[in-house]
């Protein structure tokens, strides 16, 4: 089954910005300020070293991460968001609401269910 162009379009974006830690990697830089490797792996406290590495290179690799060597002893490296990275704030700000809403109405459901149940 041959692709269409509209779903081509979806393929590319999520292959690009989805991964299991990737949208917090990228909302985390949208703050502001460059994190090094150590802060990052504090702000997300159940990603395995491997797996931050590679999804750091793989957000470079699109240049949506910026990672900056700076020449000293020991060595400093800082990850910021790209220009190009800031394009994606918007989208991922509406996924944010969007689970939110959706957190809170599976929470609703669940309290409707259970209060069925005990009537």
């Amino acid at each position: 089954m041959q692709k269409t162009p509209v779903q081509c379009q979806f393929a590319e974006t999520l292959d690009t910005i989805v991964g299991k830690r990737k949208p917090q990697i990228i909302y985390l830089l949208l703050q502001g300020e460059p994190l090094r490797f150590n802060e990052l792996r504090r702000l997300l406290p159940n990603i395995t070293q491997r797996m931050l590495t590679l999804y750091l290179r793989e957000l470079e690799e699109e240049e949506i991460v910026k990672r900056v060597v700076y020449p000293q002893i020991p060595p400093k490296v800082e990850y910021s968001i790209t220009e190009y990275g800031k394009s994606l704030s918007q989208i991922l700000e509406a996924l944010h609401q969007w689970g939110a809403a959706h957190a809170e109405r599976k929470q609703l459901k669940k309290e409707n269910n259970e209060q069925t149940e005990t009537d």
